[in-house]
């Protein structure tokens, strides 16, 4: 569980990212690239992407030897150029970041030129940074761009109609707020206190785990959340050959039909999608019709599930 301490300070500067931060959820990209989960929604992507990333993009993975990726990689700016620039203006973040995610083995001799801040080694890794970006995400960009109005739109009106605690309770399934703690699922243990530095809020729509945090020491601490339906985005899945189930059902419910191997509200399931609550809520009712999914009512939410029959026709 992740835990957040906020006070009135930080609920005061509660900010939610205007526009998508192409940096960042490049960062969400390719963590989803290597990250072996949702293989039935990801794997074409991950085939499709680990067979055409070009060369340029192969240092990035130097920096992460154990997945674990330096913070001076966090960067909210709102245009690939300003993020790119931002990357080095945190230097005194450089030297002990990549001293940790290498925890005393040998670096590749570029990483190397990073420490030392030699000029070639930043305009490798500047490269680096362009070549994925361009890869990955520049063919779904302003669908990103649109996604996230979307979700910006979202919570500014389940702020502005319940407050900005019941906003945060409701950014990911399983969240609530109690009290000055705000609770996230997430695979360990932690807690974090932005004490007055306020809350930066981010949707990513390439990414499902659990929410990345990015605790800089001279900004807010920043929280990127898992908010989109990620494989949908990419247009040679959904341009390519079609697959007999989604000829049948559509792509849309063939994705909720993907998605309701775990459990899903309506809202979340939504969310996963990029579509309306009313719109995720009729595709699970047509599910539901043909006995694929079961939805039962859980409080105030109805919680939908793949049946048996449904994970007998997936598979």
């Amino acid at each position: 569980m992740l835990r957040v301490h906020v006070t009135a300070d930080d609920l005061a500067r509660v900010r939610f990212a205007p526009r998508p931060a192409p940096l960042q959820e490049l960062n969400a990209a390719l963590s989803m690239l290597v990250h072996p989960c949702d293989a039935l929604l990801f794997g074409r992507w991950r085939s499709r992407l680990l067979r055409t990333l070009p060369t340029a993009a192969e240092p990035l993975a130097d920096l992460v030897p154990l997945g674990a990726a330096p913070r001076f990689l966090d960067v909210f700016h709102d245009t690939l150029a300003d993020g790119l620039d931002a990357v080095r203006a945190a230097p005194h973040l450089v030297r002990p970041e990549l001293e940790r995610v290498h925890g005393g083995r040998p670096p590749a001799p570029w990483v190397r030129g990073l420490h030392a801040d030699d000029p070639a080694a930043w305009r490798l890794l500047r490269r680096a940074q362009r070549a994925a970006f361009d890869a990955v995400l520049a063919p779904v960009w302003p669908l990103v761009q649109d996604l996230h109005r979307a979700e910006f739109t979202r919570h500014a009106v389940t702020a502005a109609e319940h407050g900005t605690g019941a906003a945060l309770a409701a950014l990911v399934p399983g969240g609530r707020f109690l009290g000055t703690v705000w609770e996230l699922p997430a695979p360990a243990d932690r807690d974090l206190r932005p004490a007055g530095r306020g809350l930066l809020l981010l949707p990513t729509f390439h990414w499902t785990g659990h929410p990345l945090v990015a605790d800089l020491p001279d900004g807010p601490l920043a929280l990127t959340y898992p908010a989109g339906p990620g494989l949908p985005l990419d247009p040679a899945a959904a341009e390519g050959p079609a697959e007999p189930l989604t000829a049948v059902l559509g792509r849309t419910r063939h994705d909720a039909l993907l998605l309701l191997a775990d459990e899903h509200t309506t809202t979340g399931l939504a969310r996963r999608l990029g579509v309306s609550n009313a719109t995720a809520s009729a595709h699970a009712a047509a599910l539901r019709g043909a006995g694929l999914v079961a939805s039962v009512r859980r409080g105030r939410a109805v919680v939908h599930r793949r049946t048996a029959l449904g994970d007998l026709l997936v598979r």
